[in-house]
């Protein structure tokens, strides 16, 4: 039984951004193989609450998706293993 899930995650900004859209492309891709994504907000350049990785500044996207329980653990093993990802969280949306 799938189950509604709110992702935030934070991309490298000095990448560029045909790099900031090439990794927001492969992460939907990625959802979209193992459940469905219902919606991506793209929040763009915010200013971080402390420095990760000397940056100031980070590329915020936040995605809601379904999918079945065990994914989650999958993608944010994906997430970590990602250099251009500075942080991300998963939390499942109570309906």
């Amino acid at each position: 039984m799938a189950k509604a899930y709110e992702l935030l995650f934070v991309l490298n900004p000095t990448i560029g951004e045909e790099a900031l859209q090439e990794q927001v492309d492969r992460i939907t891709a990625l959802i979209a193989e193992n459940g469905s994504v219902t919606d991506t907000d793209i929040w763009g350049n915010r200013k971080l609450a402390y420095e990760i990785n000397d940056l100031s500044e980070g590329y915020y996207v936040l995605m809601h998706f379904s999918a079945e329980p065990e994914f989650p653990s999958e993608l944010e093993r994906q997430l970590g293993i990602n250099d251009k990802v500075l942080r991300y969280l998963t939390t499942v949306v109570e309906e």
